[in-house]
Parts: C-alpha cells; structure tokens; sequence
C-alpha cells in the first residue's frame, strides 16, 4: 500500500543553511532551495514560483548590505509543519539582509496578500548580527497583531 507524501510529513523541523557571497547565481541557487521546500510541502506551481522570486530578490538586495570585511550572506531555510521560514543573515553594520524600507513595504503589501507569496518578514539585530526572516504560510496565515 502507497502511503501519500502528505502522511509522512514529520512534525520535526527539516532545515539547510547556505553561506553565499554576494553573486547573483547564488542567489538563484537560494532560491532554487526555496523552490524545493514549497514543492516539497505540498503549495502549487504560482505560490512556488512566486516564494522562489521573493527569496531570489532577497537575498540580491541583502548583497548590498555585505560588505569587505563580512563578504558573506548566510541564508537558513527551514520548513516547519505549518510554514517555511527563509532567515538570511549578516554580520556588521546592524542593518537588516533587507532595507528597512523594503520590510516596511513588505508590511504595507502583506494586507493585500502579500508580497511574491511571503506572508510576514521580520528583522532583528543583536550582537553585531542582522537577520531578516521570510515566512510563508502553508495554510491560512495567521492573524498577527
């Protein structure tokens, strides 16, 4: 008997960490990953492709902010039973992977579905680290005050 792959979803955490430089083919490779976790969790191809653009864009823009003494982006994809999470991270200048313009339009746009099928994006700083964290919902998102 064929079991479905929706039935042997574990409720662990499944991850992969990724160091990159600022090069536009990592960021598609990034991206790629994403691409793979949402196939892998069950979305269709637009909500896919869509997750996949997002990160890609990303991480491109996080390369702005990389800088010769920390030259590198470390992205941590993570799928959990309800959502996957794209944290992309650097070191110095306390600055979020994304301007905070940009995760203040993301805000804006999250009320009119969301931008590129991520639904929230975070930022925190601590200890000279700067992380910006992409989610993507696998059911409803749920309402955040």
């Amino acid at each position: 008997m064929s079991r479905s792959r929706a039935a042997t979803v574990s409720a662990e955490a499944k991850s992969i960490q990724l160091q990159v430089d600022a090069d536009p083919r990592l960021a598609a490779a990034v991206g790629g990953a994403a691409h793979c976790f949402a196939e892998s969790a069950g979305l269709t191809s637009d909500p896919v492709r869509e997750l996949e653009k997002a990160v890609v864009a990303a991480c491109e823009e996080a390369f702005e902010h990389l800088t010769g003494e920390h030259p590198h982006l470390t992205v941590t994809l993570t799928r959990y039973p309800d959502r996957i999470e794209v944290a992309m991270a650097h070191e110095g200048g306390g600055e979020p992977a994304v301007g905070l313009d940009r995760v203040a339009g993301f805000a804006n746009q999250l009320g009119s579905g969301g931008l590129g099928g991520v639904d929230r994006v975070q930022y925190e700083a601590h200890e000279g680290l700067a992380v910006t964290r992409l989610t993507k919902y696998l059911g409803h998102a749920p309402h955040i005050a």
